[in-house]
């Protein structure tokens, strides 16, 4: 294996990531407007805005699923139990004792175990339980006159408001763990150049210098 600087990040999945942030940062400030727990925003364009941003995520997240199907970068999300322990352990303990990160990128595997099967969490279960309760409370007055409706809706906002807490948390430790063991730029920088350090065999090391050069450094 040797270790070179190449191209992981495309550019739209750079685009993809900086823009469902945004939106994601968007939507967490105007909802906390929208329960009272600041008043920067006024209420009627605190709604607005929620949607807005809301219908500009789900499209941004249509177009992903179809970029990563076509492209079969869905590959770095398949989960793995060989190395998950280890992640987990230097996650809890380690990374506070200034040890190693024990994960090495490589190639078509650039998420360590714990990222691959936090990100596939993400996208399976909380990013369509936010997208299809979201969607149930913007359109109640549609089934409004079903039985039971209130109580529905009951749970539907809670079930929104408990997704999107989950999501904060997610978004609040990703940003945490930034700043641990390399600088903060050094973390941000891929996603910004979309160049990162991984592990190359000699196959994709030659394949790579053959058929795309762009993509080394």
């Amino acid at each position: 294996m040797t270790q070179r600087l190449v191209k992981v990040y495309p550019k739209f999945e750079r685009f993809w990531h900086w823009s469902q942030a945004g939106l994601i940062f968007l939507l967490i400030f105007t909802g906390l407007a929208l329960h009272g727990l600041h008043q920067l925003v006024p209420f009627g364009p605190a709604v607005m805005l929620h949607t807005l941003a809301a219908l500009a995520l789900v499209v941004l997240w249509v177009f992903a699923i179809f970029w990563h199907l076509t492209t079969g970068t869905w590959r770095h999300y398949v989960p793995t139990t060989r190395g998950l322990f280890k992640v987990a352990k230097f996650y809890a303990f380690g990374i506070f004792r200034g040890e190693h990160h024990p994960y090495r990128k490589a190639f078509w595997r650039k998420h360590n175990p714990l990222q691959a099967l936090t990100y596939l969490a993400m996208k399976l279960v909380l990013f369509p339980a936010i997208w299809i309760s979201g969607i149930a409370y913007l359109t109640y007055n549609f089934w409004e006159h079903q039985p039971n409706a209130s109580l529905m809706l009951e749970i539907v906002a809670n079930l929104h408001v408990l997704v999107a807490y989950l999501i904060a948390t997610f978004v609040i430790v990703h940003v945490y763990l930034l700043t641990a063991g390399h600088s903060f730029v050094e973390h941000v920088k891929p996603m910004i150049t979309g160049f990162d350090t991984v592990d190359l065999t000699s196959e994709e090391e030659a394949y790579l210098a053959a058929d795309e050069p762009e993509r080394l450094r």
